[in-house]
């Protein structure tokens, strides 16, 4: 027999935990919307400042902060070495114990305090001010003894934390970092830091094979197969069956690619005139072409929306390699 007081509570669990995590939502995108109009604000200014002295320093960001705000340093650093931006995190404690060794004057430090009064901090400041290292703070209190040790001070904007007690770190911690990311990102972009940049960062995974070029997996050198746009088809017809690539790439005088004969063209053309006429008679114009500069997986969309199995890779109109569509799916890309 069904035991309908199990199902119902089963009901009353399930809608209780749905309204918990819609309430958490919402308070911390409130948390959110106030840190965005901050930046409209005083913020903006503030982190404007903080970008241009990362960007200046000679050496490193150095990350530090105790407890969750501590995590979301290390979380902060990590983003930052990712992006361009050379930081590791200093747990606080290590610091005084030794780990002050490792910040030079050349670095900037990264400070996270909510309150902007941990104790812990204090060695990091005092060191700071001492070799004249400068010193970026995350609070949201910016009459802290944090906040008026730094030269900038990024001042976090009053929110409830999403625990129903008011205790536990998290629309906090949400808006840290959140802050920490915009940071990252618009230090990477005031360095141009690329998405050929980006690879080098990160060479493993399904995010390493997405950041592969054409010319990382394209054929060049000899196995191109390329045809003057004045030699014979059969001349043509003897390359595209020796390259494999179902195509041949029609060059002009000067080497520019100027077409290429398909497969479908030779069907198209058929006849007893096909092996005399010039290459050009047959040549589709204008043919689908990837810059040497284009990512893999653009180049494997472009493939599928043209309907076709190869492309060549062009540089200055001239081919540099052929990719084709199993080359692309090999190397993982997706």
């Amino acid at each position: 027999m069904t035991n309908l007081k199990s199902i119902d509570g089963g009901k009353t669990v399930k809608n209780n935990t749905v309204t918990s995590v819609l309430r958490t939502l919402d308070v911390e995108a409130d948390g959110l919307a106030a840190l965005r109009a901050s930046v409209l604000e005083d913020l903006g200014p503030a982190l404007a400042d903080a970008v241009q002295l990362i960007k200046k320093a000679d050496g490193r960001v150095i990350v530090a902060g105790i407890g969750k705000s501590g995590h979301v340093g290390q979380k902060v650093a990590a983003t930052f070495a990712s992006t361009g931006t050379p930081a590791f995190f200093v747990h606080p404690t290590e610091a005084a114990h030794g780990d002050l060794g490792m910040i030079t004057k050349e670095d900037v430090i990264l400070a996270l305090s909510w309150s902007g009064e941990t104790a812990e901090l204090k060695g990091i400041i005092t060191y700071a001010r001492r070799f004249a290292v400068p010193l970026i703070s995350i609070t949201s209190n910016r009459e802290s003894a944090l906040g008026t040790q730094s030269d900038v001070v990024l001042e976090l904007p009053k929110a409830d934390e999403a625990c129903p007690h008011g205790l536990a770190p998290t629309t906090s911690t949400t808006m840290q970092l959140a802050l920490g990311d915009c940071l990252a990102v618009a230090l990477l972009e005031a360095k141009g830091f690329t998405a050929h940049d980006f690879k080098a960062f990160h060479p493993g995974g399904s995010l390493g094979a997405s950041l592969k070029y054409v010319t990382d997996v394209m054929h060049d050198g000899d196995a191109l197969p390329l045809v003057h746009a004045d030699e014979a088809m059969s001349k043509a017809l003897v390359v595209m069956t020796s390259k494999s690539f179902g195509c041949a790439g029609i060059v002009d005088d000067a080497g520019k690619l100027i077409g290429v004969v398909t497969d479908g063209d030779l069907r198209r053309h058929m006849g007893d005139n096909l092996l005399v006429a010039k290459t050009r008679d047959i040549m589709t114009v204008n043919p689908k072409t990837a810059p040497s500069t284009m990512l893999a997986s653009a180049a494997l969309e472009l493939l599928n929306a043209s309907r076709i199995t190869a492309l060549f890779v062009v540089k200055e109109d001239k081919p540099v390699g052929i990719v084709h569509v199993h080359d692309l799916l090999r190397s993982g890309v997706v």
